[in-house]
Protein backbone atom coordinates (compact mmCIF):
# COMPACT_ATOMS: atom_id res chain seq x y z
CA UNK A 1 0.00 0.00 0.00
CA UNK A 2 1.51 3.85 -1.24
CA UNK A 3 0.15 7.09 0.35
CA UNK A 4 1.58 10.09 -0.78
CA UNK A 5 1.50 13.01 1.14
CA UNK A 6 1.97 16.61 -0.79
CA UNK A 7 1.28 20.18 -0.47
CA UNK A 8 -1.63 21.82 -1.70
CA UNK A 9 -0.24 25.53 -2.26
CA UNK A 10 3.14 27.38 -2.49
CA UNK A 11 4.96 24.55 -0.47
CA UNK A 12 5.00 24.90 3.87
CA UNK A 13 1.19 24.24 4.41
CA UNK A 14 2.79 22.17 7.52
CA UNK A 15 2.97 18.83 6.07
CA UNK A 16 5.94 17.85 8.48
CA UNK A 17 3.76 17.28 11.28
CA UNK A 18 1.17 15.20 9.30
CA UNK A 19 4.02 13.10 7.31
CA UNK A 20 5.08 12.76 11.15
CA UNK A 21 1.83 11.29 11.97
CA UNK A 22 1.65 9.40 9.01
CA UNK A 23 5.26 7.82 9.07
CA UNK A 24 4.49 6.60 12.35
CA UNK A 25 2.07 4.29 10.78
CA UNK A 26 4.03 2.93 7.65
CA UNK A 27 7.20 0.69 7.15
CA UNK A 28 8.96 3.01 4.34
CA UNK A 29 9.38 6.92 4.05
CA UNK A 30 10.66 7.73 0.74
CA UNK A 31 11.54 11.41 0.24
CA UNK A 32 10.75 11.32 -3.83
CA UNK A 33 12.28 14.57 -5.40
CA UNK A 34 13.50 18.55 -4.41
CA UNK A 35 16.70 19.23 -1.94
CA UNK A 36 17.97 20.83 0.88
CA UNK A 37 16.44 23.61 -0.04
CA UNK A 38 13.15 23.82 2.11
CA UNK A 39 12.17 21.88 5.11
CA UNK A 40 9.82 20.29 7.54
CA UNK A 41 9.37 21.21 11.06
CA UNK A 42 8.67 18.04 13.18
CA UNK A 43 7.88 18.50 17.01
CA UNK A 44 8.20 15.55 18.85
CA UNK A 45 9.35 13.47 22.06
CA UNK A 46 12.98 14.33 21.29
CA UNK A 47 12.33 18.16 20.50
CA UNK A 48 11.68 20.63 17.88
CA UNK A 49 13.30 19.40 14.54
CA UNK A 50 13.75 21.19 10.92
CA UNK A 51 14.62 18.24 8.20
CA UNK A 52 15.71 19.01 4.94
CA UNK A 53 16.28 16.01 3.08
CA UNK A 54 15.93 12.95 5.65
CA UNK A 55 12.14 11.46 5.38
CA UNK A 56 10.44 12.56 8.54
CA UNK A 57 10.33 8.21 9.34
CA UNK A 58 13.73 8.50 10.82
CA UNK A 59 12.02 8.97 14.31
CA UNK A 60 10.63 5.98 14.45
CA UNK A 61 13.15 2.34 15.15
CA UNK A 62 10.33 0.79 12.94
CA UNK A 63 10.55 2.60 9.80
CA UNK A 64 13.24 2.54 6.73
CA UNK A 65 14.01 6.25 5.20
CA UNK A 66 14.66 6.12 1.25
CA UNK A 67 16.24 8.78 -0.24
CA UNK A 68 14.86 7.96 -3.76
CA UNK A 69 16.77 8.78 -7.02
CA UNK A 70 14.33 12.05 -7.65
CA UNK A 71 16.18 14.17 -4.80
CA UNK A 72 18.77 16.02 -5.47
CA UNK A 73 20.77 14.62 -3.02
CA UNK A 74 23.11 17.45 -1.13
CA UNK A 75 25.80 14.79 0.67
CA UNK A 76 27.62 17.16 3.70
CA UNK A 77 24.08 18.23 4.30
CA UNK A 78 22.71 15.15 4.31
CA UNK A 79 25.37 14.10 6.63
CA UNK A 80 25.25 16.83 9.29
CA UNK A 81 21.28 16.53 8.92
CA UNK A 82 22.25 13.04 10.65
CA UNK A 83 24.48 13.66 13.13
CA UNK A 84 22.24 16.57 14.59
CA UNK A 85 19.83 13.47 14.93
CA UNK A 86 22.12 11.26 17.36
CA UNK A 87 23.36 14.33 18.70
CA UNK A 88 20.16 15.06 20.82
CA UNK A 89 20.12 10.64 21.24
CA UNK A 90 18.07 10.61 18.43
CA UNK A 91 18.87 6.10 17.60
CA UNK A 92 20.49 6.06 14.14
CA UNK A 93 17.82 5.54 11.19
CA UNK A 94 17.92 2.74 9.17
CA UNK A 95 18.66 4.96 5.96
CA UNK A 96 19.04 3.79 2.02
CA UNK A 97 20.16 5.91 -0.83
CA UNK A 98 19.45 5.66 -4.35
CA UNK A 99 22.44 4.77 -6.28
CA UNK A 100 19.88 6.57 -8.81
CA UNK A 101 20.11 9.60 -7.26
CA UNK A 102 22.28 12.64 -8.25
CA UNK A 103 24.56 14.74 -6.06
CA UNK A 104 24.53 18.05 -5.83
CA UNK A 105 28.11 19.96 -6.43
CA UNK A 106 29.33 22.34 -4.52
CA UNK A 107 29.58 24.39 -8.22
CA UNK A 108 25.53 24.34 -8.26
CA UNK A 109 25.49 26.17 -5.37
CA UNK A 110 28.33 29.07 -6.20
CA UNK A 111 26.56 29.10 -9.83
CA UNK A 112 23.10 29.50 -7.93
CA UNK A 113 24.62 32.38 -6.06
CA UNK A 114 25.78 33.96 -8.92
CA UNK A 115 22.97 33.71 -10.94
CA UNK A 116 20.93 35.40 -8.62
CA UNK A 117 23.10 38.00 -7.89
CA UNK A 118 23.75 38.62 -11.80
CA UNK A 119 19.68 38.84 -11.88
CA UNK A 120 19.27 41.22 -8.95
CA UNK A 121 15.77 42.73 -8.74
CA UNK A 122 14.61 40.47 -11.53
CA UNK A 123 15.60 37.04 -9.41
CA UNK A 124 13.79 33.79 -8.88
CA UNK A 125 13.79 34.29 -4.83
CA UNK A 126 16.52 31.19 -4.82
CA UNK A 127 17.88 29.68 -1.37
CA UNK A 128 21.00 29.30 -3.06
CA UNK A 129 21.03 25.65 -2.34
CA UNK A 130 22.06 24.92 -5.60
CA UNK A 131 18.77 23.20 -6.86
CA UNK A 132 18.45 24.80 -10.36
CA UNK A 133 22.02 24.51 -11.14
CA UNK A 134 21.48 20.59 -10.20
CA UNK A 135 18.60 19.97 -12.02
CA UNK A 136 19.69 21.82 -15.09
CA UNK A 137 22.96 19.80 -15.38
CA UNK A 138 21.11 16.71 -14.77
CA UNK A 139 18.68 16.85 -17.67
CA UNK A 140 21.45 18.30 -19.61
CA UNK A 141 22.68 14.95 -18.28
CA UNK A 142 26.14 16.84 -17.24
CA UNK A 143 25.04 16.08 -13.36
CA UNK A 144 26.71 12.88 -11.10
CA UNK A 145 24.53 9.85 -10.29
CA UNK A 146 25.54 8.22 -7.18
CA UNK A 147 26.19 4.81 -9.11
CA UNK A 148 29.38 6.83 -11.20
CA UNK A 149 31.41 7.09 -8.10
CA UNK A 150 32.35 3.66 -8.84
CA UNK A 151 33.95 4.08 -11.50
CA UNK A 152 36.85 6.13 -10.84
CA UNK A 153 38.34 6.00 -14.39
CA UNK A 154 35.21 7.52 -16.15
CA UNK A 155 34.59 9.77 -13.49
CA UNK A 156 38.09 11.23 -13.80
CA UNK A 157 37.06 11.59 -17.51
CA UNK A 158 33.90 13.30 -16.94
CA UNK A 159 35.28 15.60 -14.11
CA UNK A 160 37.37 17.30 -16.84
CA UNK A 161 34.74 17.40 -19.43
CA UNK A 162 32.33 19.29 -17.39
CA UNK A 163 34.92 21.38 -15.53
CA UNK A 164 35.94 22.82 -19.10
CA UNK A 165 32.63 23.89 -19.70
CA UNK A 166 31.44 25.51 -16.43
CA UNK A 167 34.34 27.34 -16.46
CA UNK A 168 33.66 29.25 -19.99
CA UNK A 169 30.86 30.40 -17.35
CA UNK A 170 32.94 31.28 -14.42
CA UNK A 171 35.15 33.43 -16.69
CA UNK A 172 33.27 34.84 -19.31
CA UNK A 173 29.65 35.44 -17.53
CA UNK A 174 30.56 35.59 -13.31
CA UNK A 175 33.95 36.75 -13.69
CA UNK A 176 34.73 34.26 -11.27
CA UNK A 177 37.74 31.76 -9.76
CA UNK A 178 37.61 28.53 -12.24
CA UNK A 179 37.07 25.50 -10.65
CA UNK A 180 39.67 23.18 -10.26
CA UNK A 181 39.40 19.24 -11.65
CA UNK A 182 41.04 17.36 -9.72
CA UNK A 183 39.70 19.00 -6.45
CA UNK A 184 36.30 18.43 -7.18
CA UNK A 185 37.41 14.62 -8.00
CA UNK A 186 38.59 14.63 -4.54
CA UNK A 187 35.07 15.91 -2.98
CA UNK A 188 33.60 12.68 -5.46
CA UNK A 189 35.92 10.44 -3.68
CA UNK A 190 34.93 11.78 -0.25
CA UNK A 191 31.44 11.97 -0.79
CA UNK A 192 31.53 8.07 -1.85
CA UNK A 193 32.92 7.33 1.20
CA UNK A 194 30.24 9.26 3.28
CA UNK A 195 27.29 7.33 1.40
CA UNK A 196 28.97 4.44 0.84
CA UNK A 197 27.20 2.34 4.38
CA UNK A 198 23.79 4.15 2.59
CA UNK A 199 23.45 3.05 -1.56
CA UNK A 200 21.02 0.26 -2.83
CA UNK A 201 19.03 -0.52 -5.45
CA UNK A 202 16.17 1.42 -3.74
CA UNK A 203 13.75 0.64 -6.50
CA UNK A 204 14.21 -3.42 -5.93
CA UNK A 205 14.17 -2.58 -2.33
CA UNK A 206 10.41 -1.15 -3.04
CA UNK A 207 9.43 -3.42 -5.19
CA UNK A 208 10.11 -6.24 -2.99
CA UNK A 209 8.87 -4.67 0.43
CA UNK A 210 5.11 -3.74 -1.81
CA UNK A 211 5.14 -7.50 -3.08
CA UNK A 212 5.58 -8.07 0.82
CA UNK A 213 2.56 -6.41 1.86
CA UNK A 214 4.77 -3.31 3.51
CA UNK A 215 3.16 0.61 3.71
CA UNK A 216 5.08 3.17 1.50
CA UNK A 217 4.29 6.27 2.81
CA UNK A 218 5.68 9.07 -0.24
CA UNK A 219 6.67 12.22 0.95
CA UNK A 220 7.26 15.82 -1.41
CA UNK A 221 8.56 18.63 -1.22
CA UNK A 222 6.84 22.37 -1.07
CA UNK A 223 3.60 22.22 -3.31
CA UNK A 224 1.29 21.92 -6.13
CA UNK A 225 1.92 26.29 -7.29
CA UNK A 226 5.92 25.42 -6.94
CA UNK A 227 5.41 22.90 -9.55
CA UNK A 228 7.82 23.47 -12.82
CA UNK A 229 4.83 22.22 -15.12
CA UNK A 230 1.24 23.04 -13.39
CA UNK A 231 2.85 25.94 -11.20
CA UNK A 232 3.60 29.72 -10.85
CA UNK A 233 6.09 29.22 -13.68
CA UNK A 234 8.66 30.52 -13.86
CA UNK A 235 8.77 31.35 -10.57
CA UNK A 236 8.98 27.85 -9.27
CA UNK A 237 11.25 24.63 -7.95
CA UNK A 238 13.37 22.52 -10.60
CA UNK A 239 11.94 19.17 -9.93
CA UNK A 240 8.15 17.63 -10.18
CA UNK A 241 5.81 18.76 -6.96
CA UNK A 242 2.86 16.46 -7.78
CA UNK A 243 1.95 12.95 -6.48
CA UNK A 244 2.27 11.67 -9.90
CA UNK A 245 5.43 12.28 -9.90
CA UNK A 246 6.14 10.27 -6.36
CA UNK A 247 6.03 6.50 -9.04
CA UNK A 248 8.99 8.57 -10.95
CA UNK A 249 11.31 9.80 -8.55
CA UNK A 250 10.75 6.58 -6.25
CA UNK A 251 10.91 4.05 -8.71
CA UNK A 252 7.49 2.56 -8.19
CA UNK A 253 4.74 2.09 -10.86
CA UNK A 254 2.10 4.81 -11.08
CA UNK A 255 -0.93 2.42 -10.17
CA UNK A 256 0.54 1.35 -6.60
CA UNK A 257 -0.36 5.47 -5.29
CA UNK A 258 -3.73 4.63 -3.33
CA UNK A 259 -4.12 7.48 -0.67
CA UNK A 260 -2.68 11.21 -2.00
CA UNK A 261 -3.05 13.28 1.41
CA UNK A 262 -2.74 16.68 -0.02
CA UNK A 263 -1.89 19.02 3.26
CA UNK A 264 -3.86 23.18 3.07
CA UNK A 265 -3.34 25.47 5.61
CA UNK A 266 -5.74 26.98 7.45
CA UNK A 267 -4.57 30.66 5.58
CA UNK A 268 -1.91 30.82 3.03
CA UNK A 269 1.94 32.11 3.39
CA UNK A 270 4.87 31.27 0.70
CA UNK A 271 8.86 31.76 0.52
CA UNK A 272 10.40 33.32 -2.00
CA UNK A 273 9.11 35.43 -5.21
CA UNK A 274 6.05 35.10 -7.28
CA UNK A 275 2.11 35.46 -7.79
CA UNK A 276 0.38 35.43 -4.58
CA UNK A 277 -3.06 36.90 -5.11
CA UNK A 278 -4.47 36.65 -1.31
CA UNK A 279 -1.68 38.37 0.13
CA UNK A 280 -1.67 41.12 3.03
CA UNK A 281 1.13 43.15 4.21
CA UNK A 282 1.60 45.59 7.08
CA UNK A 283 0.10 45.13 10.61
CA UNK A 284 -2.23 42.68 9.60
CA UNK A 285 0.47 40.42 8.22
CA UNK A 286 2.68 41.19 10.62
CA UNK A 287 0.20 39.63 13.39
CA UNK A 288 -0.49 36.32 11.02
CA UNK A 289 3.14 35.74 10.16
CA UNK A 290 3.63 36.28 14.29
CA UNK A 291 0.94 34.32 15.80
CA UNK A 292 1.17 31.74 12.59
CA UNK A 293 2.81 28.18 12.88
CA UNK A 294 5.19 27.01 15.89
CA UNK A 295 7.14 29.97 16.20
CA UNK A 296 5.76 32.03 13.44
CA UNK A 297 6.07 32.46 9.97
CA UNK A 298 9.88 31.94 8.94
CA UNK A 299 11.53 29.56 6.97
CA UNK A 300 12.40 26.28 8.02
CA UNK A 301 15.67 26.60 5.79
CA UNK A 302 16.35 30.30 5.09
CA UNK A 303 14.70 31.56 8.55
CA UNK A 304 13.26 34.72 6.45
CA UNK A 305 10.19 36.02 7.08
CA UNK A 306 7.32 34.12 4.90
CA UNK A 307 4.55 36.04 3.22
CA UNK A 308 1.03 35.31 4.40
CA UNK A 309 -2.27 35.98 3.09
CA UNK A 310 -5.69 34.69 3.80
CA UNK A 311 -6.73 31.58 2.32
CA UNK A 312 -6.73 31.19 -1.75
CA UNK A 313 -9.45 28.97 -2.03
CA UNK A 314 -8.53 29.11 -6.23
CA UNK A 315 -4.97 27.98 -6.35
CA UNK A 316 -6.01 25.20 -3.15
CA UNK A 317 -9.04 23.64 -5.41
CA UNK A 318 -6.55 23.55 -8.04
CA UNK A 319 -3.67 22.82 -6.00
CA UNK A 320 -5.83 19.59 -4.78
CA UNK A 321 -6.93 18.83 -8.54
CA UNK A 322 -3.61 18.43 -9.91
CA UNK A 323 -2.53 16.65 -7.07
CA UNK A 324 -5.41 13.60 -7.14
CA UNK A 325 -6.41 14.43 -4.24
CA UNK A 326 -8.13 11.81 -1.93
CA UNK A 327 -7.87 13.28 1.66
CA UNK A 328 -6.90 16.71 2.48
CA UNK A 329 -5.35 17.49 6.25
CA UNK A 330 -6.21 21.28 7.49
CA UNK A 331 -3.68 22.63 9.32
CA UNK A 332 -2.98 25.48 11.66
CA UNK A 333 -6.62 26.06 11.96
CA UNK A 334 -6.02 26.99 15.85
CA UNK A 335 -4.06 30.12 14.69
CA UNK A 336 -6.70 32.10 13.29
CA UNK A 337 -8.32 32.08 16.28
CA UNK A 338 -7.71 35.91 17.40
CA UNK A 339 -9.90 36.81 14.60
CA UNK A 340 -13.53 38.73 14.81
CA UNK A 341 -13.53 38.11 11.08
CA UNK A 342 -11.55 36.01 8.70
CA UNK A 343 -11.74 36.74 5.16
CA UNK A 344 -11.16 33.97 2.14
CA UNK A 345 -10.25 34.41 -1.62
CA UNK A 346 -13.07 32.64 -3.14
CA UNK A 347 -12.29 34.11 -6.64
CA UNK A 348 -9.97 35.94 -8.98
CA UNK A 349 -10.96 39.63 -10.85
CA UNK A 350 -9.04 39.17 -13.91
CA UNK A 351 -9.59 42.30 -16.53
CA UNK A 352 -13.15 43.13 -14.81
CA UNK A 353 -14.02 39.08 -15.06
CA UNK A 354 -14.53 36.98 -12.58
CA UNK A 355 -13.22 33.39 -12.15
CA UNK A 356 -12.73 30.35 -9.64
CA UNK A 357 -10.33 28.46 -12.10
CA UNK A 358 -6.45 29.04 -11.60
CA UNK A 359 -5.08 30.67 -14.83
CA UNK A 360 -1.51 30.49 -15.89
CA UNK A 361 0.81 33.07 -14.50
CA UNK A 362 0.51 36.42 -16.86
CA UNK A 363 -3.25 36.24 -16.26
CA UNK A 364 -2.54 35.34 -12.35
CA UNK A 365 -0.07 38.64 -12.17
CA UNK A 366 -3.34 40.43 -12.98
CA UNK A 367 -5.73 38.97 -10.62
CA UNK A 368 -7.57 40.91 -8.01
CA UNK A 369 -8.45 38.84 -4.98
CA UNK A 370 -12.65 38.32 -4.35
CA UNK A 371 -12.95 38.10 -0.96
CA UNK A 372 -15.57 36.63 1.38
CA UNK A 373 -15.63 37.43 5.06
CA UNK A 374 -16.69 34.21 7.51
CA UNK A 375 -17.16 35.16 11.54
CA UNK A 376 -14.24 33.98 13.38
CA UNK A 377 -14.75 32.04 16.60
CA UNK A 378 -12.56 34.16 18.60
CA UNK A 379 -11.58 31.31 21.47
CA UNK A 380 -8.81 28.97 21.61
CA UNK A 381 -9.45 25.84 20.21
CA UNK A 382 -6.22 23.79 21.09
CA UNK A 383 -6.47 20.48 22.91
CA UNK A 384 -10.07 19.73 21.25
CA UNK A 385 -10.07 16.29 19.86
CA UNK A 386 -13.69 15.69 18.44
CA UNK A 387 -15.07 17.49 15.62
CA UNK A 388 -18.23 18.14 16.82
CA UNK A 389 -16.57 19.70 19.67
CA UNK A 390 -15.43 22.96 17.79
CA UNK A 391 -16.98 25.99 18.09
CA UNK A 392 -19.89 26.27 15.01
CA UNK A 393 -17.62 29.30 12.96
CA UNK A 394 -15.05 26.97 13.24
CA UNK A 395 -16.75 24.20 11.96
CA UNK A 396 -18.80 26.38 9.52
CA UNK A 397 -15.41 27.58 8.12
CA UNK A 398 -13.83 24.03 7.44
CA UNK A 399 -17.08 22.73 6.01
CA UNK A 400 -17.59 25.81 3.74
CA UNK A 401 -13.86 25.64 2.56
CA UNK A 402 -14.79 21.64 1.93
CA UNK A 403 -18.03 22.80 -0.33
CA UNK A 404 -15.52 25.47 -2.10
CA UNK A 405 -12.56 23.23 -2.85
CA UNK A 406 -14.50 19.71 -3.45
CA UNK A 407 -12.30 17.46 -1.69
CA UNK A 408 -13.16 15.61 1.57
CA UNK A 409 -11.22 17.23 4.90
CA UNK A 410 -10.31 14.35 7.04
CA UNK A 411 -7.99 16.01 9.15
CA UNK A 412 -7.74 18.95 11.04
CA UNK A 413 -4.28 20.02 13.09
CA UNK A 414 -5.44 22.20 16.12
CA UNK A 415 -1.88 22.86 17.58
CA UNK A 416 1.74 22.23 16.71
CA UNK A 417 1.85 19.35 19.30
CA UNK A 418 2.12 15.47 17.12
CA UNK A 419 -1.06 14.30 18.66
CA UNK A 420 -2.95 17.81 18.32
CA UNK A 421 -5.02 16.72 15.54
CA UNK A 422 -8.97 15.75 14.88
CA UNK A 423 -9.56 12.79 12.61
CA UNK A 424 -12.79 13.55 10.32
CA UNK A 425 -13.63 9.86 9.08
CA UNK A 426 -10.02 9.56 7.97
CA UNK A 427 -9.14 5.54 7.82
CA UNK A 428 -12.63 4.90 9.79
CA UNK A 429 -10.60 6.51 12.99
CA UNK A 430 -13.12 8.53 15.18
CA UNK A 431 -10.68 9.24 18.12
Amino acid sequence: MVKAIVGANWGDEGKGKITDMLAKESDIVVRFQGGANAGHTIINNYGKFALHTLPSGVFYDHTTSIIGNGVALNIPVLMKEIQSLLDRDVPMPKILISDRAQMVMPYHILLDEYEEARLAGKSFGSTKSGIAPFYSDKYAKIGFQVSELYDEEALKEKVERICLQKNVLMEHLYHKPLLNPEEIYNTLMEYKSMVAPYVCDTSLYLHNALKEGKTVLLEGQLGSLKDPDHGIYPMVTSSSTLAAYGAIGAGIPPYEIKEIITVVKAYSSAVGAGAFVSEIFGDEAEELRRRGGDGGEYGATTGRPRRVGWLDLVATKYGCRMQGTTDVAFTVLDVLGYLDEIPVCVGYEIDGEVTTDFPTTSQLEKAKPVLKVLPGWKCEIRGIKKYEDLPENCRKYVEFVEEQIGYPIRLISNGPGRDEIIYRGFEGKTE
